[in-house]
């Protein structure tokens, strides 16, 4: 009896072994079939933060097949699929990345816009908004209701209290440079700052995680904001703000302007208002700007970002159109929240059409001279500014876009603050099309 009951158990133990090995087998077979389907798509962007095994631009369900098929010897190992980045791929890789796909991740580890490769451990509680574009972090941070996670900010926020409602009641931690005591008083978990200004906040806030981004380059602006969502734990927050306001717009654009010739595209001249005929050339984010809105820059053959020219260089390069910036300082109303004065705007477009050399130029006898403030240009809001850029530059291809109707609906949609565009603000200036500087 008992010789029949252990065979019989061997027999259940043989036959459970055999499922086991059967359902291994079919779960390394499903994989592999799965493989064709988890590679990155043709995506805007490589999304810097490991664990995007498959290189695209999310973290998902995808990232863990294809760490497991890394680990099976199925497919060769990608920069980003050590997800613990702890220099081997091996099964806490598929629970680093199960864990970032629920937002439940303990560290975060990413390359950041100076080319850094920078842990942050989650969650972020403390961070300091610190130097010269934290008004552009402060945007995403409005955008992802995060308001609560942030205890200090740089001078620039706190000047504008309208636009930026709660964060500049917070402490100052100065402007540019950064009062690095002033953030270290506030004991932050987290500093962001500029991309130039990285190496020396990490010698200088010891034991505090600095992340640089930039946000001022289209080129790497979504993935910058994607970045940025999967740190506070937004991600929801900023695929909503990219989908349904970021590339409804610049997709729209683009759709126009990628049929135009080069004959059809309009010759810019930009001036960025740090005195007169001081330009940006090739390597400057405007070429960017011009490539989705349909222009040529007359310096582009100028291999920098801002350079200073001859005025007899734009009269022989005759440019079509002519933008100016003006800084968003306080006598400038900020970012254009600040204020309903015009007059500095105004000032501008005067100087520049009452320039003796420039009579003769096309942009000049036609009128065509917009300013626009420098600050409203860049961050979360550039996609407004380039509705402005894309109107001016092709009126008839554009007749229907509203660059006012555009602004407004992004302060309702993520910002939720009592301002009317249509009324108030100094955003950009034409006599013509703007007569009330709106």
């Amino acid at each position: 009896m008992e010789t029949k009951r252990s065979s019989l158990g061997k027999a259940i133990l043989s036959k459970r072994r055999f499922v086991v090995i059967a359902i291994v087998l079919c779960l390394m077979l499903f994989v592999a079939l799965s493989a064709t389907t988890i590679a990155a798509a043709e995506d805007d962007f490589v999304l810097g933060v490991y664990g995007n095994a498959n290189e695209d631009d999310t973290i998902d369900m995808r990232d863990l097949t294809y760490v497991k098929l890394i680990f099976f010897g199925e497919r060769p190992e990608t920069e980003l699929a050590d997800a613990k980045y702890d220099g081997e791929i091996n099964p806490l890789d598929f629970v680093q990345i199960k864990l970032v796909i629920v937002g439940k991740e303990n560290v975060l580890t990413l390359v950041d816009s100076a080319d850094r490769i920078v842990t942050v451990k989650k969650p972020v509680e403390r961070a300091v908004l610190a130097s010269g574009n934290s008004a552009y972090f402060a945007e995403a941070i409005q955008i992802f209701g995060a308001e609560n996670k942030i205890v200090g900010v740089s001078d620039f926020i706190k000047m504008d209290d309208i636009y930026q409602p709660e964060l500049s009641k917070l402490p100052s931690v100065g402007g540019y440079p950064a009062d690095y005591e002033a953030i270290l008083s506030l004991n932050p978990d987290l500093v962001t700052v500029p991309y130039h200004v990285a190496e020396k906040a990490e010698k200088l806030l010891p034991g505090i995680t600095v992340v640089a981004l930039n946000f001022w380059n289209p080129d790497v602006f979504t993935e910058e904001m994607t970045k940025l969502g999967y740190i506070f734990g937004k991600k929801d927050e900023a695929k909503h703000y990219i989908g349904d306001f970021h590339d409804k717009y610049i997709d729209l654009i683009k759709e126009e302007t990628e049929k135009l010739s080069e004959e059809e595209k309009p010759k810019m001249y930009l001036e960025i208002g740090y005195g007169a005929y001081k330009t940006y050339g090739a390597k400057a984010s405007t070429q960017q700007f011009l490539d989705i809105t349909g222009g040529k820059n007359i310096f582009a053959d100028i291999p920098k970002i801002s350079v200073e020219v001859d005025p007899e260089a734009v009269v022989e390069r005759n440019p079509d159109i002519i933008i100016s910036y003006i800084s968003p300082g306080k006598d400038t109303g900020g970012r254009g929240y600040l204020s309903d004065d015009i007059s500095k705007l105004k000032a501008v477009w005067e100087d520049i059409m009452n320039r003796p050399e420039l009579a003769n130029v096309t942009a000049v006898k036609n009128r065509r001279v917009y300013i626009i403030n420098s600050g409203f240009q860049y961050g979360a809001e550039y996609p407004i500014a380039l509705t402005y850029w894309a109107k001016w530059f092709h009126p008839d291809l554009f007749e229907d876009l509203d660059p006012q109707a555009i602004h407004q609906e992004y302060i309702y949609a993520f910002f939720g603050i009592d301002f009317n565009v249509y009324e108030h603000g100094v955003f950009v200036y034409h006599p013509e099309q703007h007569p009330d500087g709106h």
